[in-house]
């Protein structure tokens, strides 16, 4: 698995690097550079918006929590979103990073998995609206073709991915706990509490909706970053176009999560859709660019200080006590 990772990382970097040199290094560094400190300052600013809400959505899951807690959310979903963006993990490594982040805020442990587990589902389930959005303004601006008939494929994989994920938390959780329960009693007092918790968040649809609707105006705030990336490269694009090209590149970064920050696949959604709009693809790889230049920049001060905090803990705590 771990081999696997690495190997898709070096693919995508290497589409990457063919993406670059294809479409030309000079053209795309000056259409980056137009945006300036001012806007670049601006796209981060909207990066944190967007991490608030989607902290929220998190939160939102929780009943028993009062709501000074959502901050650790946010800042959970801060470090969470930096780890799989950044480091060379899939997006389940940034997942379980950011468990850990709120148990060292005080948050119980299966509380903390279980919450994540049933974020990703809500967040899932929103996506699938957003997609469906977004398929609207490609149908009707685009002609058929090879292209727009690929992109309905990766939507109907990837509702088939978030129907089978929500199956294996209802059902898998239990035969696991079955077989748990019979070779490692140990191990499954825990599980047990895992979906305890699970349960506990599911018997709640009030707030599994409410998480939901959340995260689609987080979705509908990743699109308006694109949009506002590429007007400040110089592009024109309808705020549905954004929409629509934010909500296929979604799809594709979802099909693909065993590569660490979907690298390579996020630079190809981006030239491929920003021409269905009247755009050059210049300025989709431009953008992509923008998108990943802002995750560093705010994921690696991020990272450096959650390892601080680790390494502050690991100073003060027992050797027995971690």
């Amino acid at each position: 698995m771990k081999f696997g990772v690495i190997a898709a990382a070096f693919a995508g970097l290497a589409v990457a690097a063919w993406l670059v040199f294809h479409i030309g290094l000079a053209g795309v560094a000056s259409t980056i550079l137009s945006v300036g400190w001012g806007g670049f300052a601006l796209l981060c600013f909207c990066a944190f918006l967007t991490f608030a809400i989607l902290g929220a959505a998190w939160f939102a899951l929780m009943a028993e929590l009062p709501a000074s807690q959502m901050a650790n959310f946010v800042w959970a979903r801060i470090v969470r979103d930096a780890a799989g963006e950044v480091l060379p993990f899939s997006q389940v490594g940034g997942i379980l990073i950011g468990v850990r982040v709120l148990v060292l805020r005080g948050i119980a442990t299966p509380v903390a998995a279980a919450s994540s587990i049933v974020d990703v589902t809500s967040e899932m389930m929103a996506q699938i609206v957003f997609i469906l959005i977004g398929i609207v303004p490609l149908a009707i601006g685009v002609k058929a073709g090879p292209l727009p008939a690929a992109m309905i494929a990766v939507v109907v994989f990837a509702f088939a991915g978030s129907l089978a994920f929500i199956v294996l938390q209802r059902r898998g959780l239990g035969l696991a706990q079955n077989l748990a329960e019979r070779f490692l009693p140990e191990v499954a007092k825990r599980a047990e509490n895992f979906r305890l918790a699970v349960d506990a968040i599911y018997k709640n649809p009030r707030r599994l909706a409410l998480s939901s609707l959340i995260h689609l105006i987080g979705w509908i705030a990743s699109a308006f970053a694109i949009w506002l990336a590429v007007r400040l490269v110089g592009g024109r694009l309808e705020f549905a176009g954004a929409v629509a090209i934010e909500a296929i590149v979604s799809a594709l970064r979802s099909a693909s999560f065993v590569v660490p920050g979907a690298l390579g696949v996020q630079e190809a959604g981006y030239v491929m859709l920003m021409p269905l709009f009247g755009l050059p693809a210049e300025i989709g790889l431009a953008v992509s660019l923008l998108k990943r230049a802002r995750e560093v920049a705010l994921g690696v001060p991020v990272l450096l200080i959650w390892q601080g905090i680790e390494g502050h803990r690991a100073l003060r705590t027992p050797l027995l006590e971690r």
